[in-house]
């Protein structure tokens, strides 16, 4: 279970703002004036430093912060040499995009898995760690759609399902106090296809992997929705929750880390989320908007766990933000300083609201 504020447990969700240090080493690394080793340095400072201020403003739970991923989607492809860079385009409301690779020959293996980052992050924590990893349903875009000669589809599916078990279960086997599969893309999902057959080709594809952990296991995993969260734009915010929760609810998960702060009828997402919520399962609801510049009091942060409370039993409540604050290593629209003090606000008002509610 996780350590509550007050009863109420209140979690990060993974990435936040990179310090000016790890940011310049970054920019000089890939100008080709550092070595491989100089980066990694910088990167393991920036673990410690992020590790140090959660715990110093009193997060029962903890992460790395996603310091040393280029991104939360892409960490699985680093030093793999069969991609192309002309995969799947993701669109912003703001006009800008992101682009995934494209996997180009067969197999599929992980370069990277995350429990690498989170041994980094054990090293420094003195309270549990959380682990945040992709989505296989994420991955699967990587699979053109004219497909790959002498790599069929299914055996790709087959592969990638394997890999991402692995990718969970090496951070369940490390010490994770639990681990977040990040499934932002299930609200693209439905906006790329109204009619949900995109939607429900990503449920299976996530259950297929959950369903290889037990029960036991599947309690110590999440699974986090939000419509994107990139320099202070979305990608899917006008799609109605309410075609998505009941489906993305059927997941085979112990924990759901739902956006809620942005949304502008959180109430009527509340109560389809109280009606779908799993019996097993907890319902983490975001009380702080990363895009939003201005820093939360504490005293909304309660009124929104308190309003929470009205329709998700309270011993099945927690908090959270609604997405990380920095998910691509480039974007810097929201300050470090401004993501702790959401945070802090974070903790300050869940505690409130645990309070008035009775511990």
């Amino acid at each position: 279970m996780t350590p509550a504020v007050l009863g109420i447990p209140t979690e990060p969700i993974g990435s936040i703002p990179r310090p000016a240090e790890l940011l310049a080493a970054m920019a000089d690394h890939a100008a080709g004036r550092t070595s491989n080793e100089e980066l990694a340095a910088a990167q393991d400072r920036a673990v410690a430093d992020t590790i140090r201020c959660l715990e110093d403003i009193g997060s029962p739970v903890v992460t790395d912060g996603e310091q040393a991923k280029p991104s939360f989607a892409t960490y699985p492809l680093s030093g793999l040499d069969r991609l192309s860079p002309d995969g799947v385009v993701i669109p912003f409301a703001d006009g800008h995009q992101r682009q995934l690779p494209r996997l180009t020959a067969g197999p599929l293996r992980y370069g990277i898995h995350a429990d690498r980052y989170l041994r980094t992050a054990l090293r420094y924590a003195t309270v549990p760690v959380k682990q945040a990893v992709i989505a296989p349903s994420a991955l699967s875009l990587l699979y053109p759609p004219d497909g790959i000669d002498g790599y069929p589809r299914d055996a790709f599916l087959d592969d990638l399902t394997s890999e991402a078990e692995t990718d969970i279960r090496r951070c369940l086997d490390s010490g994770a106090h639990c681990v977040q599969l990040d499934f932002t893309e299930a609200r693209l999902a439905l906006k790329l296809d109204p009619g949900g057959g995109l939607l429900e080709q990503f449920i299976t594809l996530n259950n297929r992997v959950l369903e290889r952990f037990s029960a036991a296991e599947q309690a110590r995993i999440g699974v986090h929705t939000c419509p994107g969260g990139d320099q202070d734009s979305t990608h899917s915010l006008d799609v109605d929750y309410t075609a998505l929760l009941p489906v993305l609810l059927r997941l085979k998960a112990g924990a759901f880390y739902v956006q809620l702060a942005s949304e502008p009828e959180p109430d009527k997402v509340l109560a389809v989320l109280a009606d779908h919520l799993p019996d097993q399962a907890r319902a983490f609801i975001g009380v702080t908007d990363p895009i939003d510049p201005r820093i939360e009091p504490p005293e909304l942060v309660r009124d929104r766990v308190l309003a929470a409370a009205r329709h998700v039993p309270v011993d099945r409540l927690g908090t959270c933000d609604d997405c990380g604050f920095s998910p691509f290593a480039d974007d810097t629209s929201t300050s470090r300083d401004t993501a702790f003090a959401k945070i802090r606000a974070r903790i300050e008002g869940t505690a409130l609201a645990a309070h008035e509610l009775g511990g």
